[in-house]
């Protein structure tokens, strides 16, 4: 792995959000966008070399929707770069991992992602994700 990709934040209102970061962290977000296969709208501020995702669900079916009826907003995971992230999968799952999603699916910022179960890593959901090759 090589370095923190990003922060996800589960959020209610992407819009109260985005105003509340941009005060925050003193600058606006750089990108929104709609990643149908997930159900969600995000949008991403660049923090030095990572970035703070923010999510909310369009679909009471989105993850994102539930996560928010058993919790509440806030970290929803983190988000590691990798250089092979199928690679970074068969080693995991030696190391004795869960992997949520063996076969990399897309995710926001055009990312391949793979999704850790968070009960094989101390409760906190983690993502994997690679630059996808255009």
């Amino acid at each position: 792995m090589r370095k923190i990709e990003h922060i996800g934040i589960a959020v209610s209102d992407l819009e109260k959000s985005n105003s509340l970061f941009a005060k925050l962290l003193g600058k606006e977000h750089f990108k929104t966008e709609k990643v149908d296969g997930e159900k969600v709208a995000t949008s991403f501020f660049q923090v030095g070399e990572t970035k703070v995702e923010l999510l909310q669900a369009t679909d009471e079916s989105s993850p994102i929707a539930k996560y928010l009826e058993r919790k509440s907003e806030g970290v929803h995971h983190i988000a590691f770069d990798v250089e092979d992230i199928t690679a970074e999968v068969e080693r995991l799952k030696a190391e004795g991992f869960e992997i949520l999603n063996e076969i990399p699916k897309l995710g926001a910022d055009n990312k391949l992602v793979v999704f850790l179960h968070p009960r094989s890593t101390n409760g906190v959901l983690i993502e994997l994700c690679q630059e996808r090759s255009i």
